[in-house]
């Protein structure tokens, strides 16, 4: 809602009741965005159209994350964000956010190594956790230019 009041804004869902439900919420308070139901492995997008990508506490719900990823990647535009709020085991494994991470686990979530992801893409990103008990993880991803990448893969 906040972001869609803001900007143009587009919002995807695999699940189409959840589309109709965003919908009727953005009527309700007068905002437009542009809404529809999309499997995120295949995005109905042009390459290189958003500024920025928003996902929360969705990628772990994705069946094949490396592709999920890859449609981020491919429909960002050079020097885009990528912002990911999800899941994944606290850094220090603290005994709250590790069952809060194994309850998401057994509700049908597949945790990921998302900065594993997030390095088979030529992106520069950051990890912080939020929450949870470091069980919610904030990645801040921006995907590097071809000069970017290129010099990167000089200094490996």
């Amino acid at each position: 809602m906040h972001y869609a009041s803001n900007y143009e804004a587009y919002g995807i869902d695999f699940n189409n009741s959840m589309v109709e439900i965003a919908k009727k919420n953005l009527s309700r308070k007068g905002v437009k965005a542009t809404l529809q139901q999309v499997n995120v492995e295949e995005l109905p997008f042009p390459d290189n159209y958003f500024d920025t990508i928003i996902n929360t506490m969705a990628f772990t719900g994705y069946p094949n994350g490396k592709q999920a990823m890859s449609e981020f990647y491919r429909v960002l535009k050079d020097s885009g964000k990528l912002l990911i709020v999800d899941f994944d085991y606290p850094s220090n494994r603290n005994r709250f956010g590790y069952w809060l991470t194994k309850l998401m686990e057994s509700a049908g979530d597949t945790i990921r190594d998302i900065p594993k992801i997030l390095q088979a893409f030529p992106f520069e990103y950051t990890e912080e956790e939020i929450g949870g008990f470091g069980s919610v993880h904030l990645y801040v991803a921006r995907k590097l230019t071809n000069a970017k990448t290129e010099e990167m893969q000089t200094l490996k």
